[in-house]
């Protein structure tokens, strides 16, 4: 199982929020370049970027940041996520270097992107799934819809997107914990990898994902708890390549 540095870009700096609320927000570096490598170093074999300031816009908006660090390590695969919401981004992500763009808000508003862009993309789409009580929720966390999770989960999977990232929002930066169950439940609705994230805190979490990753759980995104260092990534890293 990999886990996976997560790099949250607001205003041009890394920071973390608290359940997706841009006002509440930590400032960890303000050379975000700097922090990939730093995780590059501690061992990382993905990275999870966010877009944060673009999820909000509906349009990219610290681009070249990410741009700068899929061309500073071209050897790393780079998750991006934020404000991806037409073909073009997609494409100029792609062009740039980086390996799998994440489709969340335009996923849920208009379900046939998906099916287009993996007709275009194929093996380079993943649709982030973010939800409270099993419903899940747009546009940078700020609306809950109607949509059950795992429906759509189901849904995007028929159309050939690479895994599916799940995130708890009512655990995301509060270092409460990851929700175990319901990440273990989409999993073993789905057939593709699921990402799990949102509430990571200790090594603790890692060891009840490694438990259940034959369910399906490929990776466990994590930010505040490395940043913070409640988690240690390195040694996070080595018990889940150790764990059989």
């Amino acid at each position: 199982m990999l886990i996976i540095p997560a790099i949250d870009l607001k205003d041009g700096q890394c920071v973390r929020l608290k359940q997706g609320r841009m006002e509440d927000d930590t400032v960890f570096s303000n050379d975000p370049v700097a922090m990939a490598e730093r995780w590059v170093k501690a061992g990382a074999r993905r990275l999870h970027i966010v877009d944060l300031n673009g999820a909000f816009a509906g349009e990219p908006v610290n681009a070249d940041i990410v741009h700068e660090i899929a061309k500073t390590f071209p050897e790393i695969p780079i998750q991006i996520g934020g404000g991806i919401r037409d073909e073009k981004t997609i494409d100029a992500y792609l062009s740039a270097g980086v390996k799998y763009v994440i489709i969340g808000t335009k996923a849920v508003q208009a379900p046939h992107f998906v099916t287009e862009m993996c007709l275009s993309f194929p093996e380079h789409i993943i649709v982030g799934l973010d939800a409270r009580d099993g419903k899940v929720a747009t546009d940078g966390w700020s609306k809950l819809s109607h949509h059950d999770v795992i429906d759509m989960a189901q849904s995007f999977e028929k159309d050939g997107v690479e895994s599916i990232i799940y995130t708890d929002i009512s655990r995301d930066g509060m270092m409460q914990g990851l929700n175990v169950e319901s990440t273990v439940k989409l999993a073993q609705s789905i057939s593709i990898p699921v990402i799990a994230s949102g509430g990571i805190t200790n090594i603790d979490d890692i060891k009840e994902l490694c438990k259940v990753e034959q369910e399906g759980i490929i990776g466990a995104i994590t930010g505040r708890a490395i940043y913070d260092g409640s988690l240690n990534f390195t040694k996070a890293q080595e018990l889940a390549d150790k764990w059989v």
